[in-house]
């Protein structure tokens, strides 16, 4: 049985961070458009959003070695570093705008400032980290981090990592106080509750199973109720297809030219967590190393201070993992049915490139508890293994496509966006720093998508994020500005901007 649904002006795929994002920047900018969200499943920050499906960190490239790269000379290439803060520095004005409009309420509920550090072991990686340390330090959006490779500064910092660790062994860290923990599950569900109350429809567990243009340019989406077993129809002007994993199938279903030739692989994740509470309350900060030869960066290793339901978790990982699925609550064809014809020589190459990666994901399937609890003792040497159980996380899908820089079977590490010519449709792909970038990418979606309204929404967007359409590093007055106002409004930690305030100064002086 088929029923026909009333025509949106925006269709939102997906009742994720990224739904939940742009369903409530439209709102704010024109309350009087019609706004859907398809979801499939039960409630909204289900899979990829949800607050034990992902690390919680939010990504401003504070402790994330792999946004630095090492240059052949030596050097260390920090503009992904700065990209990546400028973007969540966007985010974090848009939640403060929302907590003063009364839109989102307890702040301490999804975000919390925590001590951001970067730790690694060996003579070579301590010169390495020293160096990224000055490259980041000279740059105002990296203003009060520290440098150190003295047991007994470390021994303060992380105390859990030093006290029964070899004297001898060379290491060092940087740490950087303005750090936050994000529970990005409870976010989306605020903002989804938010919207409930403007009059946007959330349409729970219903599947979109295609997606096709009719004859006067509108998306029409079959969507099956997996409550009654029909199928509606639903159309819209404009379609965000947002659905983490499950985005790849439904851009394909689209046809537009901007989906062919690209592919898609799955890689899961694990996580060791504790439930000794005196380790949980010993350790304060989220502290990332570098990952293995081979290792995708998602699977960076890291041990992580977590708030998740208003209690503090102490958490290592992730140990990566395979399946087939994209998505948690996905299917074992959902990798196979991804191939195509357009795409089948992309993921061809991209497999014979990524022997490495295969390797490495073949050794993490078949790791013991024991294997995994080594790994950990790389961070924690005096960690006992009945202290510790695996606790499954979500499925992330990484992008291969074709690059002029990479070649053919390029795999990337990121997100990426995927508009039509037109812009009536768009879809976001990839992962890690995905959601805490979330505000910057809906941006750059609306600026893609509805151009011709940019001029006349720029005053409204530039009151919800003040940088809007600046860069925060060149500005010391206003990045000081919008810290102090994360600061005030979220609860969050804001650095010490007076010697470079006063640098700045005396310069214009």
């Amino acid at each position: 049985m088929s029923t026909k649904q009333t025509t949106a002006d925006v269709m939102l795929i997906g009742a994720g961070i990224m739904s939940a994002t742009l369903g409530t920047m439209i709102k704010e900018l024109d309350p009087d458009w019609k706004v859907q969200i398809i979801e499939k499943l039960p409630e909204a920050g289900a899979e990829s959003s949800n607050e034990w499906n992902n690390a919680g960190t939010g990504h401003a490239a504070l402790c994330e070695l792999n946004y630095t790269s090492e240059k052949p000379d030596g050097t260390v290439d920090i503009t992904k570093a700065i990209n990546i803060n400028e973007q969540f520095q966007v985010s974090t004005q848009f939640w403060s705008y929302l907590v003063n409009q009364g839109i989102l309420d307890h702040p301490a509920s999804f975000i919390r400032p925590i001590p951001h550090l970067s730790f690694v072991q060996g003579a070579e990686n301590v010169q390495f980290l020293y160096r990224r340390f000055q490259a980041l330090s000279q740059n105002p959006l990296f203003t009060g981090m520290a440098f150190a490779d003295d047991r007994d500064t470390l021994l303060q910092w992380m105390p859990v990592m030093m006290e029964e660790r070899d004297r001898n062994e060379p290491v060092a860290a940087t740490k950087i106080d303005s750090g936050t923990d994000v529970n990005f599950g409870a976010l989306t569900r605020k903002l989804i509750d938010h919207l409930d109350t403007q009059d946007i429809q959330t349409q729970y567990n219903s599947e979109v199973e295609n997606i096709t243009r009719t004859t006067e340019g509108l998306w029409e989406l079959s969507v099956r109720n997996h409550e009654s077993g029909s199928v509606e129809t639903h159309t819209a002007h404009f379609v965000f297809i947002g659905g983490g994993g499950g985005s790849l199938h439904l851009l394909q279903k689209t046809g537009i030219p901007e989906s062919r030739g690209v592919g898609g692989f799955p890689v899961s994740g694990l996580f060791m967590m504790t439930k000794d509470k005196e380790l949980i309350e010993k350790h304060h900060g989220k502290v990332y190393g570098k990952a293995k030869a081979g290792a995708p960066p998602m699977s960076v290793p890291h041990l992580d201070t977590r708030y998740i339901g208003g209690e503090k978790a102490l958490l290592f990982g992730p140990f990566a993992g395979f399946s087939p699925k994209f998505l948690k609550t996905g299917s074992i064809m959902d990798l196979p049915s991804s191939i195509r014809p357009d795409n089948l020589i992309t993921m061809v190459a991209s497999g014979a490139k990524n022997v490495p990666l295969t390797k490495y994901l073949i050794e993490q399937v078949l790791q013991s508890k024991e294997q995994r609890m080594e790994e950990l003792r790389d961070f924690i040497p005096g960690a006992v293994s009945d202290d510790w159980e695996l606790v499954t996380a979500g499925q992330r899908v990484q992008v291969i496509k074709d690059t002029d820089h990479g070649g053919r079977g390029t795999l990337q590490f990121g997100t990426e966006v995927v508009t039509s010519e037109d812009g009536s449709i768009a879809a976001l792909l990839g992962a890690s720093p995905g959601a805490s970038t979330a505000v910057s990418v809906m941006l750059d979606v609306m600026e893609r998508c509805f151009p011709e309204r940019m001029e006349e929404w720029t005053p409204k967007i530039r009151s919800m994020v003040p940088s809007y359409g600046r860069r925060l590093m060149d500005d010391p007055e206003l990045l000081h500005e919008v810290h102090q106002t994360s600061a005030d409004v979220l609860g969050l930690t804001a650095p010490d901007f007076r010697e470079l305030l006063a640098a700045g100064q005396d310069q214009s002086s």
